[in-house]
């Protein structure tokens, strides 16, 4: 696997927040991939945490990196949660859940003291809406909240994978949002959510507290909280 230099240098320094002791959030995705992976190389070297995962994908890989994995009845909360983003502007507002994740990134996310988001600079936009947005919804009468989330007029499409509707975790479909420019985000959180049938939507805002942006040059940017 070739390296990412910037999500790699974004990755390795949101790991020097951890401490000793901490319950960790580990995050979903490609830029998640390099952190798990330095976690691991720290546990190897002594470092005692215990994790959560966001995805079966991310539990896997940190279970075979040596990190530990507790059931969610064994924490009373979250230290710091590490993630990635599709898209973020330097207000922290967040675009999750291009790798179908978002219901379990938002849970931990909204659970943790602290979230920290990593990324490299492709990620970083002016405006949130370019990549596209999206939204899980159950299953039953999908059709019906299809034609909810069009009245939004956010061109919902449902995706696939291999020719067969895409399932995440949860058993349940990703409505993909082609919105271009999102102008009030906190608004349209609130009406995607309110439609029934929606469970979550992939606009995270108001979670993050720190960005790490990562360069091709192997350096890195932070946005809100430094230490």
């Amino acid at each position: 696997m070739q390296i990412n230099i910037a999500k790699k240098a974004a990755a390795d320094k949101a790991a020097t927040f951890i401490e000793p002791g901490m319950t960790v959030g580990l995050g979903t995705g490609s830029t998640a991939y390099y952190v798990i992976m330095r976690i691991g190389e720290m546990v190897k070297e002594g470092l005692e945490i215990r994790a959560v995962a966001t995805s079966v994908e991310s539990e896997q890989l940190a279970k075979a990196q040596g990190i530990t994995i507790v059931p969610f009845a064994a924490i009373s909360g979250i230290d710091i949660d590490i993630d990635g983003a599709d898209e973020t502007d330097i207000q922290l507002r967040l675009i999750k859940g291009g790798g179908g994740a978002l219901l379990r990134e938002k849970i931990i996310a909204a659970a943790a003291g602290r979230m920290i988001v990593i990324a490299d600079e492709s990620k970083l936009v002016s405006q949130l809406g370019k990549f596209p947005l999206p939204v899980e919804i159950i299953p039953f009468a999908h059709e019906l909240t299809m034609h909810q989330l069009e009245k939004l007029k956010v061109a919902p499409v449902l995706r696939t994978r291999e020719g067969q509707l895409f399932i995440t975790d949860n058993g349940n479909y990703i409505a993909d949002c082609h919105i271009g420019e999102i102008a009030a985000p906190e608004k349209l959180h609130a009406q995607l959510n309110d439609i029934p049938g929606v469970v979550e939507n992939g606009l995270f805002i108001g979670l993050a507290s720190t960005l790490i942006i990562g360069t091709d040059a192997g350096e890195v940017r932070i946005y809100g909280r430094q230490d």
